[in-house]
């Protein structure tokens, strides 16, 4: 049984230096993982790279060959992906153990993982192949300044559970930049009732009705709740891992040491 995490979000959110930051602490404490580039316009990294949809097909290439602009090449580079899955992917996962943990650094283009189906078949691979996936979610906490720009990005959010159909853990990355944490704070657990309230005060009284489905919908799926990933804290990215490894049940087969505690017999 492998285990992998699918690590996505907008472009900007601080998916590569979450990647970077789980190897680090990773290695520090002596844990093996292994970080895949799946962004085909990616240059500079932080980590090694274990696999990279690169030696595949890069984006520069094909906006030089097709004449195709940015968002354009990098759809046909995952769709090329999409169609090699069955080869280079499987060639590349061969060269890792049954148990080996791989996490998958995406490109930041929203409607790989709310539209098209490319990364819903690409996880599908994965689990054809024994991996356990989660979806890792990064939003950027300084996005979150007010309540339309929560509730945008829940339904992003939203979106890509519902097109993945995957467990799912919601980060809120960057808090170390964020100058009023307690603005953002009150959106980590907020109640649904405020949210609403504050809703309808933003928007005009036409929208009433929209704004309360939303909020249920919100509700419903409990997307309200977002972990907050502070990268100067050690604790913080441990907490995280640990909410991710529960979901795909990481280490619950690992042998169980057991001590001997019965008492020693008189003589």
């Amino acid at each position: 049984m492998g285990y992998a995490q699918l690590v996505i979000g907008p472009a900007g959110s601080g998916k590569s230096t979450y990647c970077s930051s789980l190897y680090q602490h990773c290695e520090t404490t002596r844990r093996t993982i292994h970080i895949v580039n799946l962004d085909p316009a990616a240059e500079n990294f932080d980590y090694p790279v274990a696999m990279d949809i690169r030696e595949l097909i890069s984006l520069d290439d094909v906006m030089e060959e097709l004449g195709l602009g940015p968002n354009g090449g990098l759809m046909y580079c995952m769709e090329h992906l999409e169609e090699n899955l069955d080869e280079w992917l499987t060639e590349e996962l061969e060269n890792y153990l049954d148990d080996d943990y791989l996490v998958f650094d995406c490109p930041g283009q929203i409607e790989l993982f709310s539209h098209v189906p490319v990364l819903k078949n690409f996880v599908e691979h994965l689990r054809r192949k024994n991996f356990n996936v989660c979806v890792v979610y990064l939003l950027d906490s300084q996005f979150i300044t007010d309540v339309t720009k929560f509730i945008s990005g829940c339904m992003a959010s939203l979106s890509a559970m519902v097109q993945l159909e995957l467990p799912h853990v919601n980060i809120l990355s960057k808090m170390d930049l964020v100058t009023n944490k307690k603005e953002v704070e009150n959106y980590l657990n907020p109640e649904p009732h405020l949210l609403l309230a504050e809703l309808n005060q933003r928007m005009a009284p036409q929208f009433q009705k929209l704004n309360k489905s939303l909020i249920e919908v919100v509700d419903q799926y409990s997307m309200v709740s977002f972990i907050p990933l502070d990268l100067r804290k050690e604790s913080s990215i441990q907490y995280i891992l640990s909410q991710i490894d529960n979901c795909i049940q990481y280490g619950e087969d690992a042998d169980v040491k057991v001590k001997d505690f019965d008492p020693e017999e008189d003589d």
